[in-house]
Order: C-alpha cells, then structure tokens, then sequence
C-alpha cells in the first residue's frame, strides 16, 4: 500500500468524524440560538440561557466522546476475546471495532499471516505427524487388553472377558477414530458400549433409554456430528447425576428433527443442580473456548460440558450448542442443537 492509498483511507476515518462532529456543533448552535432567543421574548435571565448552553455542550461533548471513543474501544476489545478465544476475525469485527486505520492494517495482516498456506501446511503436517505417532500407543493397549481378555477367557471369568472387549471397543473409536464428524449411529454405538461398561458397575441399578420418533430414525442416524458428543455429557449425567441418587437411576437419550436443525436431549433423574451452580454453568457454556482453562476446579462437570459445547461453536458456530436446564433432586436436561448435515451432503468445511 503506497503513502496515497494510506492519507486516504485516513482522511476517510478523520473526514467522517469531522462530518459528525460539524452535524453536532450545527445542531449545538441551532438549540443554542433557539434558546436565546426565547429568553430575549420572554426577558429571561442571561444566567438561564448560559446554562442551557453548557448543558447542550456538555450534552454533545458527552455523545462525542461515546460514540468515537468508549463504544469504539468497547467493540474492539470483544473482537480481541473473541480472537484470543481462537475465532478468526470477520468483515463485520473489522468495520465496527476499528479504532484507527493502522489498527485495521494490523488486524488484516494479523489475518493474512493466520490463513497463510504456508502456516496451514505447517499445521497440516504436524498434525499428520502426530497422529501417527498418536498410532503407536493405542496399538500396545488394544494388544494388552486383548491378551487380558484372552487370560479372563482361561480362567472362565466371562465377564472380565466381556468387559475388557467393551474396553478396547470404546478405546479404539476414541482414540483411532480422526473424523470430525461422524454419525449418529456410530456417536450412540459408543454410547451403548460406554453404558455397557458402567453397568458392570452398577448393574440393575442403572437403566438407558433411547427415545425417537420412528418416523425420521433412519434421517437422524445419517446426521453427521462431532465425534464424542454424547458420551462425555452421559457419563457427566452418571458421575454427578444418577450416581448420587438413592436406588435406581434412568438415562434418556431424545432426538428430534426440524428441517434445519438436530436437537439432542440427554436427561437424567438424579440429584440436579441448585439455580446458582445451574446460572454458573450454563454462563460457563456462553463464555466460549476459554471456559475449559478457567474452569479447571468446577465440581459440576462444567469442564466436559464446555469442551463439547466449544467444539460444536468451532465447526458449526456460535448460534449453535447447548443449554443445560435443571432442578435440584429432580434431575438435568442438557440440549444440543446442531444443524442438519447428512453423510452425502456433508460440508468440506466441517471436516
């Protein structure tokens, strides 16, 4: 950008301020003359139409400085979050949170540096490389829980057996599995198989229900969502749910279809949250990437809930997520909505 592209864009950012502050002092001048004017007819004391006067410069200096100044530095620091929160910035965050011409240089550059393809490329590969490094751990415990399994199986203990194939079944889609997005069908398959873990644990005592419309099954098991959605927010409602509870405990997993939307409810029955930790967490869910860091001592299970939510605001965006409703010793409702995106129909960007 040469010097005469620079003096212009900031002529354009002084001129529309001049422009504003002109309007301003005119419409000051107009009030100010309509004033004194009406304290001449009338004989009103001079000391009266002074004050009028300060008081619409004040009034004009107040507005001035709100818009130019705080709201402008307001609007930027929320775009500064939202970036150190991993969100990229927009068209929108650069004509509304500017404060000068060099800063909107910086932000573009900023920008122009992140989206490089030499630093995507970078990225791309280290992640490459980590998964295969990543390969070499769960190769040594699938063989080890095999071989456990394999001595349980001698040793006639069939459930270890079984418990230890449910293991390896549940490790083996969450940590070889790379997909961002997977099915329905493949997230409540892991779900079924982490409940079948736990109810070695508590047998009876413990029941899950999947709850559909029959309708729109064979649609909703094509939906495409983050991997490991629902199993960290059922295992939440085990841990600080159902497992508090005295005698039996029920888990429900609800879907619901509308023509854009995916809407995941995953209820339980147990000890639920009073208002106070129930305003907390869901404020947490709001707050963005962030919260996971700054939430490192909740006792409510906000951390997994804030992992899944930031993920489906990272793919999808933020008018996507979940809310989380709740009673105290009636039990929690968390919902997940998502949009609707089907295996043939999913977008290279969400991958």
């Amino acid at each position: 950008m040469n010097w005469r592209e620079k003096w212009k864009k900031k002529w354009k950012y002084i001129s529309n301020r001049v422009q504003v502050l002109g309007v301003l002092c005119l419409a000051a001048l107009s009030i100010s003359g309509a004033v004194q004017l009406a304290a001449a007819k009338t004989g009103a004391d001079v000391l009266f139409t002074t004050g009028c006067l300060t008081l619409l410069a004040g009034a004009a200096l107040a507005a001035a400085f709100w818009g130019w100044v705080v709201r402008p530095y307001r609007e930027h620091e929320k775009v500064e979050k939202r970036f150190l929160a991993g969100y990229m910035f927009s068209e929108e965050d650069l004509e509304r949170a500017v404060l000068t011409p060099t800063m909107r240089e910086e932000m573009e550059m900023m920008e122009k540096i992140i989206r490089s393809p030499q630093l995507m490329d970078l990225n791309k590969r280290q992640a490459q490389y980590l998964a295969l490094q990543n390969q070499i751990n769960p190769h040594f415990l699938y063989n080890t829980l095999e071989s456990i399994r394999g001595e349980a199986l001698i040793a006639g203990l069939s459930g270890v057996a079984d418990m230890t194939e449910s293991l390896a079944k549940f490790f083996r889609y969450t940590i070889t599995k790379v997909e961002n997005l997977v099915s329905v069908e493949e997230e409540l398959d892991n779900c079924e198989t982490y409940f079948g873990i736990q109810k070695y644990r508590f047998g009876d005592r413990l029941q899950l229900h999947i709850e559909y419309d029959p309708d729109e099954w064979e649609e909703i098991m094509n939906c495409r969502i983050p991997k490991l959605t629902l199993q960290p927010i059922l295992e939440n409602s085990i841990i600080h749910g159902t497992e508090l509870k005295i005698g039996e405990g029920n888990l429900w997993i609800r879907f619901r279809r509308t023509e854009n939307r995916l809407v995941i409810t995953i209820s339980d029955d147990g000890v639920g949250m009073d208002e106070e930790t129930l305003e907390r967490l869901n404020e947490t869910l709001n707050r963005g990437v962030d919260a996971i860091t700054q939430q490192q001592e909740e006792k409510k299970g906000g951390i997994a809930l804030a992992n899944v939510n930031n993920r489906i605001h990272l793919i999808f965006g933020d008018e996507y997520g979940m809310h989380v409703y709740s009673m105290a010793e009636c039990g929690t409702d968390v919902e997940i909505s998502i949009p609707v995106v089907t295996r043939l129909e999913q977008k290279e960007e969400h991958v």
